[in-house]
């Protein structure tokens, strides 16, 4: 359904933009029909920028996104409204998505408004409580309160319900749990899990390992906006191959027992080559890496990418 191929971005920076920021670099993925893929990193490797390209938000330096076989960057003004009932993003904190001084179902009317002006005001509110309640709210606890008097997961599965009104085939869900207590994550993940059950596809942006294995059927583990590994989500959680996805894998909290600083410590060698765009911040710079060839396919379902790449 939804194709990335050798996309970029490039932010001008600095001073009356002097410099460039390498945000993302030469991302290639695929999204199918009523698939749910992870995107994960940690804070700045480049995961919401990815969302915000797919949304239209931002142009894209060079690639193509692809959606059913149609270059999203050719799509002018005219046809925007169209792309937009079939994509919609939620985003990391619902509060910034509501007018204070308005009631939270305000975005329900702006929706009709813009999309259904053809809806007669009954059919249209009869077709919000169905919404929500398929999305777990009760419509007389959610309809006419001010967003301070709801909860986060409320405001939340608001703006979820809000997309699915438009009937939308791909939801780019950018952190949309991070906020979230641990029991309202729970039924947000299982509303998204049931949501492609129905044929939604998915890519769930989370720097969560524990959230995306829980729900995704594929993970890509993105750093620095380089793709470090990808594949199917067992594969890649079950049998990490990249040092940077070895390293992450290694922090996941455990219940068992209590984290120390020998969980994330291997057998210390020779630093590899600067130019390394993992060197930095990846603790796993040794001979390993050294050794390792330019680039590893594990299966067709599992691709290690070169963790030797010359710095931009």
């Amino acid at each position: 359904m939804l194709r990335f191929d050798h996309v970029s971005k490039v932010y001008k920076v600095g001073t009356f933009g002097g410099k460039k920021l390498l945000a993302v670099n030469d991302v290639t993925f695929d999204v199918a029909d009523g698939e749910v893929v992870s995107l994960i990193g940690e804070s700045g490797s480049g995961k919401s920028t990815i969302g915000k390209m797919i949304l239209h938000l931002i142009s894209i330096s060079s690639g193509t996104i692809s959606f059913d076989g149609t270059d999203i960057s050719t799509i002018k003004q005219g046809g925007r409204k169209e792309y937009f009932r079939k994509v919609q993003g939620v985003f990391q904190d619902p509060f910034s998505s509501y007018n204070p001084i308005f009631k939270a179902d305000r975005i329900f009317k702006i929706l009709k408004d813009e999309f259904f002006p053809e809806l007669s005001t009954e059919d249209w509110n009869k077709q919000v409580r169905e919404t929500l309640i398929s999305g777990g709210l009760n419509p007389d606890h959610i309809l006419n309160k001010f967003p301070h008097q709801l909860s986060g997961g409320q405001l939340q599965r608001l703006l979820v319900a809000r997309a699915l009104l438009l009937n939308i085939r791909f939801l780019v869900a950018d952190e949309i749990i991070s906020m979230l207590d641990a029991s309202t994550r729970i039924d947000v993940l299982n509303l998204l899990a049931d949501l492609k059950a129905h044929g939604l596809s998915i890519l769930f942006i989370t720097h969560d390992l524990s959230l995306a294995n829980y729900i995704s059927e594929k993970a890509i583990i993105l750093y620095r906006g380089c793709v470090a590994e990808m594949g199917t989500t067992g594969k890649v959680f079950e049998n990490p191959q990249h040092p940077y996805t070895q390293m992450l894998m290694a922090s996941i909290p455990r219940l068992d027992r209590k984290w120390s600083a020998a969980d994330t410590t291997l057998k210390a060698g020779q630093p590899m080559a600067t130019g390394c765009v993992y060197y930095d911040r990846c603790p796993l710079h040794f001979e390993k890496c050294l050794e390792a060839p330019p680039s590893v396919e594990i299966t067709p379902d599992h691709h290690v990418a070169c963790w030797k790449v010359t710095a931009a």
